[in-house]
């Protein structure tokens, strides 16, 4: 049996499924709303590379290292973006999230606190990890921003950690939360959540 089974979770209009080739079009739709892949601090794949960025995600699943989802506008089951659990390790009950994207409609709305409160919770209550952890560029200053809005404290830097697409290296911004900082963290990210916006 997996740690990680497949799942679709759900909650405040949005869902999380687990990635399957299926979603090609509408990953590589969302992807177009603000041509993401020409970001340099992200992961998002260049149209006519969505079928192999699932293929590569349905390879690490089977591996045991990465689950990802698709995540979908729960309404009209429209794609709008992609997250993950990964760099999965059972035996310390430990798992990251990341590969997280979404079109440009979506971001800066409620739709990241959603998705990191599904993935948190499944992965705290359901899976009973120890700990979550996050990883990030050094450049990406939003993605920082969000995973801090989330509780997660900050681990460290790792210099000279991994090569962008662009073939520069990238220093990694490590974040971590411990199962004992959830239910506050959980607290806050509803209370948030609960706020007009």
């Amino acid at each position: 049996m997996a740690f990680i089974e497949p799942v679709t979770l759900s909650a405040r209009g949005v869902a999380l499924v687990p990635l399957a080739l299926s979603h090609e079009a509408g990953l590589r739709a969302a992807a177009a709303d603000g041509e993401l892949w020409r970001l340099r601090v992200t992961s998002v794949p260049e149209p006519e590379q969505t079928r192999q960025y699932i293929e590569d995600a349905l390879a690490m699943r089977a591996a045991g290292s990465r689950f990802a989802f698709a995540v979908l506008d729960a309404a009209s089951g429209t794609v709008i973006g992609c997250s993950s659990y990964h760099d999965i390790i059972p035996a310390v009950k430990r798992v990251e999230i990341g590969y997280t994207w979404y079109a440009r409609r979506c971001q800066r709305s409620h739709v990241n606190s959603v998705a990191k409160l599904l993935l948190m919770t499944h992965a705290f209550e359901t899976l009973d990890c120890h700990v979550v952890g996050w990883r990030t560029d050094n450049f990406n200053h939003a993605s920082q921003a969000a995973i801090e809005r989330l509780g997660a404290r900050k681990d460290g830097v790792i210099r000279g950690h991994a090569l962008r697409r662009d073939g520069t290296i990238r220093d990694t911004v490590m974040y971590s939360m411990r199962a004992g900082e959830w239910p506050e963290a959980r607290a806050q990210l509803l209370y948030l959540l609960d706020q007009p916006r």
